[in-house]
């Protein structure tokens, strides 16, 4: 996996437009952009499926494990992998903090979008 630079992640991690757009099966068109929360840690960068594994955009990322983000005004290319099950609880602690004050909270920390939690890396050959 590729990291971040300091400066993208802390842009993407300030802000809360991020725009997710996993490869359709050609491997090569992106799917429609959909706005998710995502949260930063470590210089790592994670999203959750408010529908969980059945969520759409979250099916299409774990088959083709690439495509785009658009965030902080910029557009990346990236990849996505499942997240490791041990991070759960500081992924969970991440979202806290960022969106203490929605009421859309509680459910985002819930099973269901904690079992569709996926890292986006940059993408190696970019």
């Amino acid at each position: 996996m590729s990291a971040w630079l300091a400066e993208d992640i802390s842009r993407i991690a300030a802000g809360d437009d991020l725009h997710i757009a996993p490869f359709r099966p050609d491997g090569t068109t992106t799917g429609t952009p959909t706005w998710i929360w995502s949260v930063a840690m470590d210089g790592r960068l994670f999203v959750r499926a408010w529908n969980g594994v059945r969520s759409r955009w979250y099916q299409a990322a774990m088959t083709q494990r690439a495509g785009q983000i658009t965030a902080a005004g910029t557009t990346y290319d990236v990849e996505f992998h499942p997240a490791d099950p041990t991070m759960g609880d500081p992924i969970d602690t991440a979202y806290r903090t960022k969106y203490a004050d929605s009421d859309y909270l509680p459910p985002m920390v819930s099973a269901g979008p904690q079992a569709a939690t996926v890292e986006i890396t940059p993408r190696a050959d970019s």
